[in-house]
Order: structure tokens, then C-alpha cells, then sequence
């Protein structure tokens, strides 16, 4: 027989509740990180943040490693940038992108590895 994943009565334990809601996080926090967490969830951008975790890549570079026209990184590198994950520099007429900083790094690692023991 499958075990319910759920209580089987209703009892809220007073002090474990009380301590929780101390902590919890202001509600304005909490979009900003739900949002940041959108802006992880699609793909292009994952691929994005994780080569220029490797290195700083100008556009160019990062269109041929993902195998992508320009066009279509730049955009995806203006939604990255509105959310402060990457910054760029110009060098001439060249734009370099590297990651905003180590947070951003820590945050694709923790999600590899995660990902990673969970596959295994």
C-alpha cells in the first residue's frame, strides 16, 4: 500500500510556524529571485552563462560556439544583462561578455552538481 504524502490530521505546530515565518523573506526579495530563477529556466541562456563561465567570449565567439546567429545571442544577452548576470565591455568594435560575478558561477555549479547526483 502506497504511503499518503501528506498529514492525516490538521495540527500547525505553533512554535516551528511562528520560527519559520521570522525568517521568511520580504515578498519584493522573493519576486526578484523567482524572476532570476525564469530567467535560469530557459536554455539558450543556461548555455549562455555556462560558456561564459568557462571564459570571456565575445558575441561573435558566442554565436559560433552555440551555433546561433548573433541576432538571436544578443538578445538573450540583453535579457541576461537587464537582470545583472552578465556584464560586457566594448574593445574596439568587439563586445566581450563575462559572467556578472562569482554568485552567478556558484549558482550554475550548485545546479550541475545537483542535476548531475540526481542522474546517477
Amino acid at each position: 500500500m502506497e504511503e499518503k504524502d501528506t498529514c492525516e490530521i490538521v495540527c500547525a505546530h505553533e512554535e516551528e510556524v511562528n520560527f519559520v515565518k521570522s525568517k521568511m523573506l520580504q515578498d519584493e526579495l522573493l519576486f526578484e529571485v523567482s524572476d532570476n530563477f525564469k530567467v535560469f529556466g530557459d536554455s539558450t541562456r543556461l548555455k549562455i552563462l555556462y560558456a561564459l563561465s568557462q571564459r570571456e567570449l565575445c558575441v561573435c565567439d558566442l554565436a559560433a560556439a552555440l551555433e546561433m546567429n548573433q541576432s538571436a545571442i544578443s538578445h538573450q544577452l540583453r535579457v541576461l544583462r537587464s537582470k545583472n548576470l552578465v556584464k560586457f565591455k566594448k574593445v574596439g568594435k568587439m563586445a566581450y561578455y563575462s559572467l556578472a560575478d562569482q554568485h552567478v558561477v556558484a549558482l550554475i555549479e550548485l545546479c550541475v552538481e545537483h542535476t548531475k547526483e540526481k542522474l546517477s
